[in-house]
């Protein structure tokens, strides 16, 4: 049976207290639900994931399963499955042999451990290789053990560290695939840790962004991709191109103002925005058309990558924050009307619905009803 997980209040420290890895984090992850911790490396999402499976310290705060705090209690009695980066399966047992290993610690034993067994190597598709040992295995297949030998127990919680990270693009497609439909077959609450974006975006409920022990931003993948909190969350969930610009207020209309040639009517924004703020604006790759006039760019180079035209290049008559060391527009194969070269100039708009503006620090998201975690 799933449960829901609350953390309250949580602090990780090391180096005997000197050093501050998670300050204050709270968060509820709901029952059944595919939660995914988001971040850079160093960020705490791994710390966190471990202080839930009971395998770090708390120096602070407490986490419940259900209505149970179990800062005290062992990993062995928490009832989770873990899934590694790198596997974990003993080389020595056959596939059958690891994925009954934790049937057998509860004490399972006879006909009923071999339907178990069975039954999981069946639901993750390697029954055809129940004889064999992981050195006979692929990638992929090793860990489609790992998996099958974390959710035959039946646990309460499904804890996943960057399962993923070692297998190559292709595979990575295939496994994401196979772990999502298999959290929703079982509806076991599952909180998994990756710094991928995109595997992030395709498998999960919720996602966490984290920075620096805290969690920048809460919600559904669509959402915060569309909606970031901050400029933290807009250039590391996909790619954003930011400017610093003035927030102009005219008629009852506010606009972003970027340069003389592109002022942009803004979405809707909070009611404390103020004529002449300084603002920063986001903006995705494809949130352009070509225009007449608006942002002059110079092409750097251009990539074919099947379905869209990539193009890096530089924004000539615009402050172009360059947190990503360079800027960036695609384009559909299907609309491309003209092949541009490097040293190409031409002007684009940024579409104005599709735009995202923050405050001059880049801390805050000024869009109505759009709040960084915990506001």
């Amino acid at each position: 049976m799933s449960i829901q997980i609350v953390a309250e209040h949580i602090v990780k420290k090391f180096e005997g207290g000197k050093v501050t890895i998670i300050p204050d984090l709270s968060v509820t992850i709901k029952n059944g639900e595919f939660f995914t911790l988001l971040g850079p490396s160093g960020c705490g999402k791994t710390t966190f994931l471990r202080m839930i499976a009971g395998f770090n310290s708390l120096e602070g705060g407490k986490i419940y399963f259900d209505d149970q705090v179990i800062n005290d209690i062992p990993a062995q009695d928490r009832n989770i499955g873990m899934v590694f980066q790198n596997y974990a399966i003993f080389p020595h047992l056959t596939v059958r042999e690891n994925v009954a290993f934790g049937l057998k610690l509860r004490k399972i034993k006879g006909e009923e451990l071999d339907q178990k067994v069975d039954e999981i190597l069946k639901m993750v598709k390697i029954d055809q290789y129940a004889d064999r040992l992981p050195e006979r295995l692929s990638g992929g297949q090793q860990q489609r053990v790992a998996l099958a030998r974390a959710i035959v127990i039946r646990p309460s919680v499904l804890l996943m560290d960057e399962p993923l990270s070692n297998l190559d693009a292709k595979l990575r497609i295939e496994m994401r695939s196979t772990i999502r439909e298999l959290q929703k077959e079982i509806g076991i609450t599952t909180v998994y840790v990756t710094h991928d974006q995109e595997e992030a975006l395709a498998i999960s409920d919720r996602i966490a962004v984290m920075n620096k022990g805290e969690i920048q931003q809460l919600g559904r993948p669509l959402d915060i991709y569309l909606h970031p909190a901050n400029t933290f969350v807009a250039t590391f969930i996909g790619f954003s191109n930011l400017f610093a610009g003035k927030l102009k207020i005219e008629n009852g209309k506010t606009y972003a103002v970027l340069s003389e040639d592109c002022v942009v009517e803004t979405p809707e924004l909070r009611e404390d925005v103020q004529d002449g703020m300084d603002i920063i604006v986001s903006m995705r790759p494809d949130e352009f058309v070509y225009a007449d006039k608006g942002l002059r760019v110079k092409l750097r180079s251009s990539t074919f990558l099947g379905q869209t035209m990539s193009y890096k290049l530089d924004f000539l008559n615009a402050n172009a924050l360059d947190i990503n060391d360079e800027n960036e527009l695609t384009e559909a194969i299907r609309y491309v009307k003209k092949s541009y070269q490097p040293g190409d100039e031409f002007c684009v708009m940024p579409i104005a619905e599709k735009i995202n503006v923050f405050t001059g620090n880049g801390e805050e998201s000024l869009i109505k009803d759009v709040k960084k975690y915990g506001e």
